[in-house]
């Protein structure tokens, strides 16, 4: 059995009915006023859905800025949405992406990458080296990056034109869609692909290792690529994606964000999502066995177009 919640407007305490969690809703909100996106969250596990809904809304509470959210956990076949397809500037999130399309290209003509490859793809995600992301940019070229998206199924990420790959467009759908790849045997990405991919994720230098991976218990390995910019409208993009198994589950996570005052402000804003999503999906472990982010984090700066 499957339980949703997705709060609308005022909503009233949810009642049971045969044993499923039914919000009710009372109030609508007036014919002038377009209502604000709602947390989305489905569960087979009863009370998970409603827990997360509450929980995350409350983390982002009076937060500033624009923040989508996707969830999946395998294990209770749970997922939660906020904007699922609404685009942001991918900064340096998009290098996995990057590494992915690599990846699927060797396969397609049965090769390995090569020593120079694989030394640019290790430097791109373990410390976010934006010339070994150039390039990898440049030597797959649009064509190829646009071949693998279509392969994927991330049909709403648009690739950075003129060589900006950190303003790729990206949502969480096609984000969760890719992690969805990386983690699960497919006919896009070869086993390897993926174990190196994870690889790769699971060695990213402590002072970028922040974001979603805030407070995931230690029975929980974790995965993570990051990345933020400036820019002169709509402030700092700061983004985390991670991939999490262990303690009973098995789930990815993305958090994307626009709006953000300031660097810090929309990292703590994804690490305050982060944290609820971890506790409530691994409420046993020891916060004291909890993952705590460095208080400085890091990511590099990608090029932009002046002006």
């Amino acid at each position: 059995m499957t339980h949703r919640i997705s709060l609308r407007a005022r909503v009233l305490p949810a009642v049971a009915a045969a044993g499923v969690l039914v919000p009710v809703v009372a109030g609508a909100a007036p014919a002038s006023a377009a209502p604000a996106p709602q947390v989305g969250c489905t569960s087979g596990k009863a009370g998970l859905a409603a827990k997360l809904q509450k929980d995350i809304t409350a983390a982002l509470a009076g937060r500033t800025g624009t923040v989508a959210v996707g969830l999946r956990d395998r294990t209770t076949n749970t997922t939660c949405t906020l904007r699922a397809t609404t685009s942001y500037d991918s900064a340096s999130v998009v290098k996995v992406t990057v590494l992915a399309a690599l990846l699927w290209d060797a396969k397609k003509t049965d090769r390995y990458l090569t020593s120079r490859e694989s030394d640019l793809a290790t430097a791109m995600i373990t410390k976010s080296d934006n010339a070994a992301t150039t390039a990898l940019w440049k030597q797959l070229g649009v064509t190829k990056v646009k071949g693998f998206l279509t392969a994927a199924g991330m049909t709403r990420t648009v690739p950075g034109a003129d060589g900006y790959w950190g303003l790729t467009q990206i949502n969480v759908t096609d984000e969760q869609r890719l992690l969805s790849l990386i983690t699960a045997k497919n006919t896009v990405l070869s086993d390897n692909a993926r174990a190196y991919v994870l690889k790769l994720m699971g060695s990213v230098v402590a002072s970028q290792k922040w974001g979603t991976p805030a407070g995931a218990p230690s029975s929980v390995s974790v995965h993570v690529k990051n990345g933020w910019l400036q820019r002169a409208t709509r402030g700092w993009r700061v983004h985390s994606v991670g991939t999490f198994k262990g303690g009973g589950h098995d789930y990815t996570l993305s958090v994307l964000t626009d709006g953000n005052s300031t660097m810090n402000h929309g990292v703590n804003t994804i690490q305050a999502v982060a944290k609820v999503i971890h506790r409530d999906l691994v409420p046993t472990a020891p916060a004291a066995s909890r993952y705590t982010p460095t208080a400085t984090p890091q990511e590099a700066y990608v090029a932009v177009p002046r002006g």
